[in-house]
């Protein structure tokens, strides 16, 4: 950790020796600077193995505490410097001299900034006196401390892949069939074991297993954490419910008391066979808070309970009828074999010179899955040549757990994963301790906030996102994040951390004075905080002592309005990351107007309408997160903000059945092109005055990763792509037309940005642009409102790796035909809206990997694809508003006549747009003449939008 500060304050150290204006005006200043950089740059050799020792080494564990602390002060010191330095700056090197003289008070700012460094070099001597004292124990252990090579295999971090567990096969099978079979009544089974046993991934098997699926009408899956309030927990299960029968959830529900949500859960599964897994129950008061919430019907519904309390499993399964408890055991020695071979060694067999340590290191793990993991994770990074750095491993765990108390074990497991770390993921690491437990962390947030906090170090040829991209692997690699939920292409979208490793590393960041987290309001804090998290309630005043030195400030869950002003009186000058995520803003908060420092800055959620002019003065500003606010158009000083990296300002339209999926974008100034740095910028309005020159001007951002632009007029089609194909790193481009019938023309673009993944056109082509087909890094296409006369189908089939294919009213023709060997990848597929469609062949040997499709309001396709019954890997068939003589094709009974060719798909439904919503039928209950959902008077699919609009 120390190594961490110190890396950091040297590079700021090395920007400011050679500083024009230190050397004019802080004449006293560059020496201290110059004596602080070079011993640093002396002890930092030495840091990183202090950081793995201090926890057995009462005195280096103070030294590095120490170290620690002159860092953080130093740094506050230059920061307090720059914010003089940059003050009201004015044009030119002359102009800045005159307005820093008068900012700074003549000789008085210049006594004080030397004064202060004159102090911390007094406290650096004595800690290098101590350096030299400690010195022994530093050349010891250095001989295993420099290893760090990796294996970049991102499948080592999927742990809830079957295919990589084991030990589950003999589990699982028990608990389905305990599913399936038993008693028509409701039944609880409960899984009981200890933190890390596998409770929540053998849950999870067979929660997604295909028979269980096909099984139960309803499932929700239900993460009940220790700290979770009774009512959010209610509410999280409606949601969840609301989900899994596809109706939008009504507003009311946010409202409602405990009671009214009792009796909502209960309406919706009183005649219906569910499933619901309750996740980590620590408590009866959970128990009890649900319970009379799921109802006892006789439809063999079942309740799966997950706890690390035995006493919870006994009690929960003791007062229901036939209602079973799983005691999950250790791994047996074969088998923690088998996955420790499989995670060190990815596979391969343990070599032989090193079979003895392993099985020693494994003897220690005492079959528990996540230390496994875990201690592989810290392993796969060593040289197989290297049996000392091993024997470390080894040794340095047996002497942690000879007390055998597995919860402490466990965690000196985990810590020495985390000590292993190299010094620049250490941080990143810690950084997960700011979020709330059981809090999905989103991959694109986490990327930014890394940025944004300094941590991500430069390397030659990749932006720093891509950097921080290779540190998220890094960490995965190790297993020390798990992949949570992933995009339809195959994109990480969330992580999530097991809750073991969260208490360790917010116990760590604790002791190193990394971040704090607000809970409660009688809880202690250090007197000098760093990051600030508040979770779920916020009341005024904050128990701080001083936030003068805050770094970070994120607010989760909090529903009260943050008066940042009241709360933080003293202000936080240095602030470089504001989250307010999801809080009840209503105005920009004008305290951000003197954060110079400030580089992420977060009102996604909420209900600010307007930015104001001010915001000039974040020079700094990267990351200006505006996603799902009322903001639509910003001032033209936004153009001063030169370093932006990510401009988000949109939200989801959901006005109406046609327009489920619309984005509304914001009008911004036509000299865009000032914003060189710019990465993502969604969604820009286009049917502007003076829009062909702001679509030229778009050419100037070639560092765009992704652009959304919405309107986008005809005439500017020329202009645009002239632009697109100077984005040469160009990932993902989605295009809207002002109206439906607009047209889209881009067949000028020559030279498409060859690594372009994502593609969404949302309006009319007069022909399909002859560029798509040759994107050969195209994973997922979605072509709206494009009425081509020509079937896309022989153009698009030949895409290679194309995985999500998303099509709505793109072909007027009567047919369409996947032809064999073509869409070879293809996983997903939509059909939407083919007004003159009336049948569709799949032959043999097409789209062969598919596994999800939906067909949705052809109103003129009255049967199931031809040659549906070839495509053997498909899971899930959704018919959306389709007419009724196809739904009866498939009715599951003696008249049917094309049911048996979707036998073999496990999930089969019929869904209907009613009163603002989906409302989903499976296969199964279009057999039941009284419970058919389609009335006798069938209302077409034209007649239900007509009534919704």
């Amino acid at each position: 950790m120390a190594e961490c500060s110190v890396n950091f304050l040297i590079e700021k150290l090395s920007l400011l020796v050679d500083n024009e204006v230190i050397i004019i005006l802080f004449r006293g200043v560059r020496e201290q600077v110059v004596y602080l950089r070079l011993e640093y740059e002396r002890m930092r050799a030495f840091l990183r193995i202090a950081d793995a020792l201090q926890d057995g080494d009462e005195e280096l564990s103070v030294w590095v505490r120490q170290v620690t602390d002159i860092a953080q002060d130093t740094e506050d010191i230059l920061d307090e410097f720059s914010l003089l330095q940059d003050h009201d700056q004015a044009h030119g090197f002359y102009g800045s001299l005159l307005k820093l003289a008068c900012c700074v008070k003549n000789a008085k700012a210049s006594y004080r900034i030397a004064s202060a460094l004159k102090g911390i070099n007094s406290r650096m001597k004595i800690i290098s006196q101590v350096h030299k004292h400690l010195r022994h124990k530093f050349i010891q252990a250095k001989q295993g401390s420099d290893s760090n090579t990796w294996h970049d295999c991102r499948c080592d971090a999927l742990l809830l892949d079957e295919s990589d567990l084991v030990g589950i096969d003999k589990p699982k099978k028990i608990l389905v069939e305990w599913l399936i079979k038993g008693g028509p009544g409701r039944e609880v089974v409960s899984l009981a074991g200890m933190g890390g046993m596998g409770k929540t991934t053998l849950a999870k098997q067979v929660y997604d297993d295909a028979g269980v699926k096909k099984h139960f009408k309803i499932r929700a899956w239900i993460t009940v954490s220790e700290s979770c309030k009774i009512q959010d927990l209610l509410k999280d299960m409606v949601q969840q419910l609301y989900k899994a029968t596809r109706r939008r959830v009504p507003q009311a529900v946010e409202s409602m008391n405990n009671n009214q949500l009792k009796r909502t859960i209960k309406e919706l599964l009183q005649r219906s066979r569910y499933l619901i897994v309750l996740d980590d129950v620590w408590n009866l008061d959970k128990w009890h808070a649900v319970k009379y919430a799921l109802p006892s019907n006789s439809f063999r519904s079942r309740v799966v309970l997950t706890t690390r309390n035995a006493d919870v499993a006994a009690f929960t399964s003791g007062i229901e009828s036939n209602s079973k408890i799983h005691n999950l055991e250790p791994l047996p020695l074969a088998e923690s074999w088998e996955l420790f071979c499989r995670k060190t060694f990815k596979g391969n067999a343990c070599p032989p010179h090193l079979e003895e340590i392993c099985r020693n290191i494994l003897r220690k793990c005492e079959g528990l899955p996540l230390a496994i993991v875990a201690i592989s994770g810290v392993l796969a990074t060593k040289s197989k040549w290297r049996i000392d750095e091993w024997d470390m491993v080894s040794r340095s765990l047996g002497a942690e757990i000879e007390g055998n108390d597995k919860l402490k074990y466990l965690k000196k497991v985990l810590s020495l994963s985390f000590n292993d770390l190299p010094y620049y993921l250490k941080y990143c690491f810690l950084y997960l301790s700011i979020f709330p437990e059981d809090h999905l962390i989103e991959h694109m947030r986490l990327i930014r906030l890394w940025v944004a906090e300094g941590f991500i170090e430069a390397k030659e040829g990749k932006t720093l996102e891509e950097v921080a991209e290779d540190y998220v692997n890094e960490l995965m690699n190790r297993s020390l994040m798990q992949v949570a939920t992933t995009t339809s292409d195959g994109r990480v979208k969330t992580f999530r951390i097991h809750d073991l490793l969260r208490e360790i590393i917010i116990s760590k960041s604790r002791d190193q004075n990394f971040a704090a987290i607000v809970k409660e309001q009688n809880m202690q804090w250090p007197d000098r905080v760093r990051r600030l998290s508040v979770h779920n309630s916020l009341e005024d005043p904050l128990p701080i002592r001083s936030v003068s030195r805050l770094r970070s400030l994120f607010m989760f869950g909090v529903m009260e309005k943050p008066l940042l002003n009241k709360l933080f009186p003293g202000g936080f000058r240095l602030l470089n990351v504001l989250d307010l995520r999801n809080s009840p803003l209503k105005k920009f908060p004008v305290e951000v107007v003197n954060l110079y420092h400030l580089k992420y800055l977060s009102l996604r959620d909420t209900k600010v309408k307007m930015v104001p002019r001010y915001i000039e003065k974040l020079q700094n500003l990267e990351t200006l997160d505006l996603k799902h606010s009322q903001v639509t158009e910003l001032p033209i000083e936004i153009l001063k903000l030169q370093k932006l990296r990510h401009l988000l300002v949109y939200r989801n339209e959901y006005a109406s059945y046609e327009h489920f999926h619309a984005k509304s974008g914001f009008r911004i100034m036509e000299s865009i092109g000032v914003f060189r740095s710019l990465q993502k910028l969604c969604f820009i309005e286009a049917n502007l005055e003076g829009s062909e020159h702001m679509m030229r001007e778009l050419g100037k951002l070639t560092q765009l990763r992704r652009l959304g632009i919405v309107k986008l007029r005809r005439e500017n089609g020329k202009a645009l792509c002239s632009s697109i194909e100077k984005m040469t790193s160009l990932r993902a481009l989605s295009i809207s037309s002002e109206e439906e019938d607009d047209i889209i023309d881009l067949q000028n673009l020559s030279a498409p940005p060859v690594l372009l993944q994502r593609l969404y056109l949302r309006g009319r082509l007069e022909i399909l642009p002859h560029w798509i087909s040759s994107l050969h890094s195209l994973v997922r296409l979605s072509l709206k409102w494009s009425r081509l006369k020509d079937d896309p189908l022989e153009d698009l089939q030949h895409i290679p790796n194309l995985v999500h294919l998303i099509l709505c009213q793109v072909h007027n023709g009567e047919k369409l035909c996947f032809r064999s060997g073509g869409f070879k990848k293809l996983k997903i597929l939509g059909i939407d809206e083919f007004d003159e469609l009336r049948s569709i062949e799949v032959e043999s040997g097409a789209m062969a990997c598919l596994e999800e499709l939906s067909i949705g309001r052809c109103q003129f396709l009255k049967k199931v694809p031809s040659g549906i019954e070839h495509l053997t890997k498909l899971k899930v068939l959704e018919f959306f508003d389709m007419p009724v003589e196809l739904i009866n094709t498939i009715r599951p009974d003696e008249k049917c006549n094309d049911c048996w060719k979707i036998s073999h798909i496990p999930e089969v439904y019929s869904t209907y747009w009613k009163e603002g919503g989906w409302e989903v039928y499976p296969l199964e209950s279009l057999a039941d003449g009284e419970n058919c959902p389609l009335p006798k008077d069938f209302i077409n699919t034209r007649e239900l939008r007509t009534r919704w609009k």
